[in-house]
């Protein structure tokens, strides 16, 4: 039995369950992509799939709107994959073990990708209803959003009619998004030479909440790289041999480990540490130091130059918005941190609403960079999305939502990225909003997915497609 079997809408979830059996991390999009090329072709819809394995699903309008404006339904083929110790699963080999606990769905110890398999199955849902009024719909699913938004980035818009967007890649319901940050990501790297092998101990910090860049960026969580530097800044006669937090440069990294030489007791460090970093937002914080292995390590002077780079480079929030209040307008995340191949190689994810600032933000890493003799790099840029003082899709959305509900939805610009700011880069004209059901903890092994929530919301993405005419 599937465990999303007896759930309603039962076509969204048995959709939802099938994307889950496929491994579908980000860069392993062709199999789910693949995927969605049988659905089209077995309901016999036109499509197109491209090289990135981007894929557009065509579905003429039902009777009474055939002279309606084309709509675009868009999401992500891939997710973000994390996992907790105990997993033993493979990302590029297998599906997710999905379980229902009262209204959500998770995955058991791993992330669960309703962001954004959730909107690819909602989408599939619409197409594959016959009894739906709606205009014209073109159907666009993307791949690699979550490690750049290279699918968007290379996709060919002129393939799209449609100038109106839904997008199906927000996390909470009740909240229209009409605007968000642009950004990118930096790499630093510097080469490393090390010397005799030694003992060395082994530190893990674990425990934190971790989660988005974007949208958990202003919690006040920690950052288990950025925290591991500040640690390792107050030991003294230390030799750096390795080190590794992080997978992705938007998530927030929840647990770093490196392995050191030093001659002495980290035990008063670590307590007197943990005490002044203690907050409410990260109440478990947990640093471990065990034995480790005869490792290769690095000279006390270069290891103390690492230390200094790294707490040197900025982390978190820079600057708050003047103009709405509460939004963060330019942050950065530490998400990747190691030695590879005798190089240390440090990955963030760079955002803000305001070009400038983002391009200040990476001239300042780079500057630093520079100062310490480490090598800078940028790419996946991806625009802001600018806010439209005029909308009829979010009018009608707004409209929509009221009838439903019986209450205004909240309109927001949010600092996450999203695909938005590309299309309307490249669409002229391109009238886009964003939306979705309650996801909890996205890119963590607690995501969770309402099913209340997804109920509701494929109600009103039906309603808009009603209304859109």
């Amino acid at each position: 039995m599937r465990a999303l079997e007896n759930l309603e809408p039962k076509k969204v979830f048995e959709y939802f369950e099938d994307l889950c059996c496929i491994p579908h991390g980000s860069g392993n999009t062709k199999q789910i992509s693949d995927y969605c090329v049988d659905f089209a072709r077995k309901h016999s819809f036109m499509f197109t799939q491209d090289s990135l394995n981007n894929v557009i699903i065509r579905k003429n309008a039902s009777v009474g709107y055939e002279n309606s404006p084309t709509v675009i339904l868009q999401g992500h083929l891939d997710m973000v994959c994390e996992k907790d110790s105990s997993s033993e699963i493979d990302f590029l080999k297998d599906g997710l073990s999905l379980r229902l606990d009262g209204d959500f769905v998770s995955a058991s110890g791993t992330t669960l990708g309703g962001d954004d398999g959730i909107a690819v199955a909602m989408a599939l849902s619409v197409l594959d209803d016959e009894t739906l009024s709606h205009p014209p719909l073109e159907v666009l699913l993307t791949t690699d959003e979550e490690t750049g938004m290279y699918g968007a980035d290379g996709l060919d818009a002129s393939l799209l009619k449609g100038k109106l967007l839904l997008n199906i890649d927000s996390e909470d319901e009740g909240i229209l998004t009409a605007g968000c940050a642009g950004g990118a990501r930096a790499e630093i790297k510097k080469a490393l030479t090390f010397e005799k092998s030694e003992k060395t101990k082994k530190i893990v910090i674990s425990g934190l909440e971790g989660g988005h860049s974007g949208v958990e960026i202003d919690k006040n969580r920690h950052n288990a790289n950025k925290l591991m530097l500040e640690l390792l800044r107050c030991v003294p006669n230390v030799k750096l041999a390795d080190i590794s937090g992080g997978a992705k440069d938007n998530v927030i990294p929840n647990r770093c480990e490196c392995s050191v030489c030093t001659d002495c007791d980290l035990t008063e460090i670590i307590d007197a540490f943990i005490k002044d970093k203690y907050n409410s937002a990260d109440p478990n914080l947990q640093i471990t130091v065990t034995d480790g292995d005869i490792l290769p390590v690095i000279s006390e002077e270069e290891s103390r130059k690492i230390i200094d780079l790294i707490c040197t480079l900025p982390n978190g929030v820079q600057k708050m918005s003047g103009q709405i209040e509460g939004l963060v307008q330019t942050s950065l995340n530490l998400g990747v941190l190691k030695i590879e191949k005798d190089c240390l190689v440090c990955t963030y994810s760079v955002r803000s609403s305001v070009n400038s600032e983002k391009y200040e933000l990476l001239n300042q890493l780079q500057n630093i960079a520079d100062g310490f003799g480490a090598q800078f790099s940028d790419h996946g840029h991806y625009p802001a999305w600018e806010y439209r003082e005029n909308s009829h899709l979010r009018d009608v959305m707004v409209k929509t939502f009221e009838e439903l509900y019986g209450r205004k939805p909240t309109v927001d610009v949010i600092h996450a990225g999203l695909e938005c700011g590309l299309f309307c880069d490249k669409i002229d004209g391109l009238d886009a909003v964003s939306f979705g059901p309650d996801l909890f903890d996205i890119h963590t092994v607690n995501e969770r997915l309402s099913v209340s929530s997804v109920q509701r919301t494929y109600k009103y993405l039906c309603e808009i497609l009603k209304n859109l005419r």
